[in-house]
C-alpha cells in the first residue's frame, strides 16, 4: 500500500541552494495543471519569526480559490520556536485540511530530537529531509556542471571552489555561465575560470602576498611579472595598495577582539578574501603595515610624476617585501 500524498513538509537545514531549488521544486509540483494566476493567489508565504500560530492555521484552513489545493510556506518558524508552539503544531499537523499543503522551511538543521522532525519523518502525512553543504566542495561543482550539461576538469573545479568558498548560489551562477562558454565544446579548464570569474585577478594577489609572507622573493616576483602580463602595471598597483589597505583594517578589526567570522560583511569583501586575509594579517604588525601602504602611496607619486617606471616599482616593491 502505498504512502498518502504528504499534507505537511519539513525542509531544514544549511544546504541553502539545494533548499530553495527543492523550495521551487515542490511549488511547481503542487502548482501543476493550474494557471500561474491562479497558482499564486493560493499561495501564502508567511515569515514564521512573525507569524503567530493562529494565522498558520488560518492560512491552511481557507478553502482554495478555483484549485484543488492551498499551499502554505512557513520560513524560519520552528529554529528558535516555544515548546508550547511545536507541541501545539505537533497537535495540528495531522489533522490539516485535505486540500492544504503546509511546508515548513528551515535556514538551519533541526536535530533528530526534535518533536515535528519526528513527526515529518514518521507520520503518513509527513515529509521531512534535511539538506547539508556539501562535505567536498570540489565534487559538488563538478556534478554541478553535469547538469549544466557541461564537463569541468578537477584543477578547475578546485580553483573555482576556492574563490567562491561556501557560497554555492555563487558556484551555481559562475558555472551556468562558464557553461555557456565553453559551450559543449570542450571541458572548462582554468584559463575560463580566470578568464570569466571576476574574482581571480584579487585571488592572484593574495597569492603574491602569500610569496611575501613566506619570504620566497622569486616566487613573489614570478607572480608579480604574471600579473603585469595580464593587465596594466598602474591597475595592479591599484590593487595592490587595496589589499594592503584591507589588510590593516583586518588587522584592526582582529584585535579589537571581533571574530573572522563577521570580516565578509564588516569589509564589504568578497568571501574568499574575508577566509585569506586573518592568516595574512597575523604575520604582519600594525607598524609594519603602515609603512608599506606608506611606501605604496609614495611609489604612485613617483610613478604619476614620472619619476620612476611602474614596472620598476613594482618589482623594487615586491623584492624588499620578500627579500
Amino acid at each position: 500500500m502505498s504512502k498518502p500524498t504528504p499534507t505537511f513538509y519539513l525542509l531544514h537545514g544549511e544546504g541553502d541552494l539545494t533548499l530553495r531549488e527543492e523550495v521551487a521544486r515542490l511549488r511547481a509540483r503542487l502548482a501543476a495543471g493550474a494557471d500561474p494566476t491562479t497558482a499564486e493567489m493560493n499561495t501564502t508565504l508567511l515569515d514564521g519569526r512573525e507569524a503567530t500560530l493562529a494565522e498558520v492555521r488560518g492560512a491552511c484552513e481557507t478553502m482554495p480559490f478555483l484549485a484543488a489545493r492551498r499551499l502554505v510556506i512557513v520560513e524560519g518558524m520552528l529554529t528558535n520556536a516555544r515548546s508550547e508552539v511545536v507541541q501545539a503544531l505537533a497537535d495540528y499537523l495531522p489533522t490539516l485540511p485535505p486540500w492544504a499543503r503546509l511546508v515548513f522551511v528551515e535556514p538551519k538543521r533541526l536535530p533528530d530530537s526534535h518533536a515535528l522532525v519526528k513527526l515529518a519523518r514518521t507520520h503518513e502525512s509527513g515529509f521531512e529531509r534535511a539538506f547539508d553543504p556539501p562535505s567536498n566542495a570540489v565534487g559538488w561543482i563538478r556534478k554541478r556542471a553535469a547538469q549544466y550539461g557541461a564537463e569541468i576538469t578537477p584543477r578547475a573545479a578546485a580553483t573555482l571552489a576556492e574563490l567562491v568558498g561556501e557560497d554555492l548560489h555563487a558556484a551555481a551562477s559562475e558555472l551556468d555561465k562558464l557553461a555557456t562558454y565553453v559551450d559543449g565544446a570542450r571541458a572548462i579548464d582554468v584559463d575560463d575560470v580566470a578568464r570569466l570569474t571576476p574574482y581571480v585577478p584579487e585571488a592572484n594577489i593574495f597569492e603574491m602576498v602569500d610569496a611575501v609572507v613566506r619570504g620566497d622573493a622569486t616566487g613573489a616576483v614570478a607572480r608579480m611579472h604574471r600579473l603585469m602580463d595580464e593587465g596594466d602595471p598602474l591597475g595592479l598597483l591599484g590593487m595592490i595598495v587595496r589589499q594592503f589597505r584591507l589588510l590593516i583594517m583586518a588587522k584592526a578589526y582582529l584585535d579589537a577582539g571581533y571574530a573572522p567570522d563577521g570580516l565578509a560583511e564588516a569589509l564589504d569583501v568578497h568571501p574568499y578574501a574575508a577566509r585569506k586575509l586573518p592568516a595574512q594579517a597575523r604575520n604582519f604588525s600594525m607598524e609594519t603595515l603602515e609603512a608599506i601602504y606608506r611606501r605604496l602611496l609614495d611609489y604612485d607619486v613617483q610613478i604619476k610624476t614620472g619619476r620612476i617606471k611602474p614596472e620598476l616599482a613594482l618589482d623594487l616593491l615586491v623584492a624588499t617585501l620578500a627579500g
